[in-house]
Parts: C-alpha cells; sequence; structure tokens
C-alpha cells in the first residue's frame, strides 16, 4: 500500500485519505455494580438520576416542564443529581449532555415517538401501576388497510375474562397525538394499567379499546415532510382525511369481523389527544350515526384547522344533542400549545347551545398530567347510559 499510493497520485486518481475509527466509548468500571451508574427511583419516591458520560463537560436532566437541574460529575466520571420525594406518576426526561438532548441510555423505558428523544421513569403508587388484580389482554394486530393501501397496525384491549362467546362488548377507538405512535397510550398513557384498575374497582363498563395510530403515512400526509408552521394548514386535514377512511372502511369492520362488539352508536365512543383530539372529532362529529360518544383531550380543532364537515354538522346543534350521549372537552389551563383550539371549539359549544361537559386542569400545560386524568375520567362516563 506504501509504494501504491504514492502511484495512484501521480497518475492523476483522486484517492481518500484513510478513514480510522474513533475510540469506542466509555464503559463503566467492571469491578462495580451497574446500579451506581444508572437512573434509579429511591425508595422514598426521590429519583436519582444518573449518567455515565466521563468526557463530558456538563450534563443537566430536564424532568417534565421544570426547569432543567444542573447533574454534579463524579470521581468515576457519573454525572448524577436527585430531585425531592415526588408523588406518584409517570415522568418524562430527557439529559442534555454538552448541548445534546439524549435519552437515558442506563434504563429500558424510552418514549414512543417516531423520532425518540425522551425517556420514562414512573414513580410507583398511583392508578399507573401494575396492581395484583384481573389482567385483560392486549394484541398488536397487523392488518391490511384498504382504505390506505398498507400494513398498519393497532393495540386491542380486551377485559378480563373477555372469550369468543362473550356477550358483545362496547368499544373506545383512542387516538394519540402528533409525533408519537401506537405504542404511545399504552407505554406512556399506562391505558392497560388504568383500565384493570379501574375494571376491579367496579368504576367502569367491561369494554373493549382499540388504539390505533393516527399518523396514516398516506404520501400527501407524511409528518416529517411538513415544517411546523405548516401542519395545521396542510398536514392535520389530510391525515384526519385518511385516518377517518381508515378507522370506518377497515378498524370498525375488522373489530365487527374478529370480535364481539356492539354495533349501535351507543356502543361505540372515539376520543383521542392533542392531534388525536381532532382526529376524534372529525370522525365523531362526522358520523353521528356510527358514534355515540366523543371525547377530545387539548384537542386540535377547527378553529385552526377547518373541516367543512364538522363546522357543518356544529351548525345542527339539535342533530349533535340527540344523538350524542356524552360531548367531552378538556385542556391544560395554561395549554400554549392547543389553548386558541379549545377555546374556540368551547365557544362554539356554549352559543350553539351544544350540550357537553368541560373541564380545565388547572396549572397544566400541553401533557400527560392532562390527558390521563381525562381518560379516566370519560371511561367512568363513558356506555353508562
Amino acid at each position: 500500500m506504501r509504494l501504491l499510493f504514492p502511484l495512484l497520485v501521480a497518475a492523476g486518481c483522486v484517492v481518500s485519505a484513510p478513514v480510522f475509527a474513533l475510540d469506542a466509548p466509555a464503559s463503566p468500571p467492571a469491578e462495580k455494580p451497574l446500579k451506581n451508574f444508572v437512573t434509579s427511583v429511591e425508595k422514598d419516591g426521590s429519583i436519582t438520576f444518573r449518567l455515565y458520560a466521563p468526557a463530558a463537560k456538563a450534563v443537566s436532566v430536564a424532568l417534565g416542564s421544570r426547569d432543567p437541574i444542573a447533574m454534579q460529575r463524579g470521581d468515576d466520571g457519573t454525572w448524577s443529581a436527585k430531585t425531592e420525594v415526588l408523588k406518584p406518576n409517570l415522568y418524562e426526561y430527557y439529559f442534555n449532555v454538552d448541548g445534546f438532548r439524549s435519552i437515558d441510555t442506563g434504563t429500558n423505558a424510552p418514549k414512543p415517538q417516531r423520532q425518540v428523544n425522551t425517556s420514562l421513569i414512573l414513580v410507583p403508587g398511583s392508578i399507573l401501576d401494575t396492581r395484583n388484580v384481573p389482567h385483560g389482554d392486549l394484541r398488536l394486530v397487523t392488518l391490511h388497510s384498504k382504505a390506505l393501501d398498507s400494513e398498519r397496525q393497532m393495540y386491542v384491549y380486551t377485559p378480563p375474562g373477555y372469550t369468543d362467546s362473550s356477550k358483545p362488548l362496547p368499544v373506545l377507538y383512542l387516538y394519540h397525538g402528533f409525533g408519537d405512535t401506537v405504542g404511545s397510550w399504552v407505554l406512556q398513557g399506562r391505558a392497560p394499567q388504568i383500565l384493570d384498575n379501574l375494571l376491579a374497582e367496579k368504576k367502569i363498563e367491561p369494554m373493549i379499546v382499540v388504539i390505533p395510530d393516527t399518523e396514516t403515512d398516506v404520501p400527501n400526509a407524511i409528518a416529517e415532510n411538513f415544517p411546523a408552521a405548516d401542519r395545521r394548514a396542510n398536514f392535520y386535514p389530510a391525515n384526519a382525511e385518511a385516518a377517518d377512511r381508515e378507522l370506518t372502511e377497515d378498524l370498525i369492520p375488522y373489530m365487527k369481523k374478529h370480535y364481539r362488539v356492539r354495533n349501535e352508536a351507543s356502543g361505540r365512543a372515539v376520543a383521542g389527544l392533542s392531534q388525536g383530539g381532532y382526529q376524534a372529532l372529525v370522525s365523531g362529529l362526522s358520523h353521528l350515526d356510527t358514534f355515540g360518544w366523543v371525547a377530545t383531550f387539548s384537542g386540535v380543532s377547527t378553529t385552526t384547522v377547518p373541516n367543512k364537515t364538522v363546522d357543518a354538522v356544529l351548525n345542527e346543534p339539535e342533530k349533535i344533542n340527540k344523538a350524542l350521549r356524552n360531548f367531552t372537552v378538556t385542556v391544560g389551563s395554561k395549554d400554549q400549545v392547543v389553548g386558541k383550539d379549545v377555546a374556540g371549539l368551547k365557544a362554539t359549544l356554549d352559543d350553539k347551545k351544544i350540550k357537553h361537559e368541560y373541564h380545565e386542569y388547572p396549572d397544566l400545560q400541553h401533557e400527560m398530567d392532562v390527558w390521563r386524568p381525562s381518560l379516566v375520567a370519560f371511561l367512568e362516563e363513558v356506555f353508562k347510559k
């Protein structure tokens, strides 16, 4: 090679310089237990965040909507910070390592996202826990969507004791928000745990819950193709139309064919958060003969993303009041993402005298601390009338 290189240069050939692999990242010392280097929940409910990054110059951790917490470097290269005692909840967080946003590689709970940049950690002691109660079954279903001409996935939760010979059950279709995945309501929303625990306490009716993928990825509505400033004008309308077709042409027929489900509107509900709240609004109000229950949690609305069908139906308040047994709208009081949307929707509902339940969560923003309690409250209402 030493002789060949000058000959090639002399001959006028372009030769790239050799590329040498960088050194592998440092690993924690093998003589110490791994727990010394990874994040843990303490017995008192505080969290000790740890990140082994001996070459880093500055590390902080962002926990939810709080101000970032500076982490301190130990002599062994581990950065750490301990919180105060926290209330039982599922928290999201990420590390800032020299300006780079990183998940916690020392845990096994990344937030379900299309572009993963956040981790999750559970402080036990709430309805989000996996308790010693009868558990429902959660199945990941893959099906061909004729409406979208693609292979699609959805989760289907069936309650404890459900069998093929069970009496027909009502169905809730539950949509996630923008940037998340079909696993969002399962892993971050903790829907299976919430359902199991509420059923064990006899606070809700037995039901089947279908969790579709809100993002359709049809050619004209691939989320990553749109700048944030263009989503409401271009992405949301196209995606919502496609998701509505999938719901009515594929998902509902699939459930009717493969599960014992009720087939009247009073036995069918649609709900969602944020972008999924817009989907619930579009599908629920566009098909009043199909759904008897609609809920939008911090949802985008026609205030910023017009929909001709929905706007037309909103001008027929008597039709909505007759068809829907419950129309729920919730939002955090400090929500800067969809505050205008929800305020506009509520003003329309009030003006048209459309019956609805409205709940505002004080001092909360666009976050799961609004959406999980919203789901709990809706579950306690749905299918009981």
